[in-house]
């Protein structure tokens, strides 16, 4: 969970590497938790540099990514096969172990993007979530765009070329994140 990692990614919060030892949950959840948590962290690097006027809270994103499946550790057939039990399960979780209903949220929320009282920082998390093995999801990509375009006034055209451009550059990681997380494995 915070290890040296190949690619190199960032440690998850202490916080949350805790949570998920507490919940003895499965290496492979937290090698996965661990890679969203990087490429969010690339996200929201780059919001604040190109988008200050962009409205969103960076450690509830961060946290949110670091925790987003947390409810595989209760739904591991989830782990490696479809299946949406672990989002609700997830939030409950977090919330039983004194996590905030801010922050429990996007364990529930990553992949419900087009609820339109998705917010950013919901929507950061769910691209986190598709990017970090390099899969496109038009609708959500839109979504984002349009927040981006709002924020600065430019036609969304623009806003979509520069999201492409780096989308484009955190995917090209892809491959490696994937391995990474295959290295672990799904039980314990």
């Amino acid at each position: 969970m915070s290890g040296t990692a190949d690619p190199p990614l960032l440690p998850l919060p202490d916080r949350v590497a805790e949570l998920l030892s507490e919940l003895g949950s499965p290496p492979r959840l937290a090698a996965h938790l661990r890679a969203v948590h990087d490429v969010a962290h690339q996200l929201v690097c780059w919001v604040e540099q190109c988008y200050p006027a962009v409205v969103f809270d960076r450690e509830a994103v961060l946290f949110g990514a670091a925790t987003h499946d947390i409810g595989k550790t209760v739904h591991p057939a989830e782990l490696s096969g479809p299946g949406s039990a672990h989002e609700e399960a997830g939030r409950a979780l977090l919330l039983a172990h004194g996590v905030g209903l801010e922050r429990a949220r996007f364990a529930a929320t990553h992949a419900s993007w087009a609820d339109e009282r998705v917010g950013t920082d919901d929507l950061l998390v769910g691209l986190a979530d598709k990017i970090w093995k390099n899969k496109r999801v038009p609708d959500l990509e839109d979504l984002v765009v349009a927040r981006l375009a709002e924020a600065t006034g430019r036609p969304a055209w623009e806003e979509f070329i520069a999201l492409d451009e780096v989308l484009s550059g955190i995917g090209d990681a892809a491959d490696e994140r994937l391995a990474f997380q295959a290295s672990f494995p799904i039980h314990g």
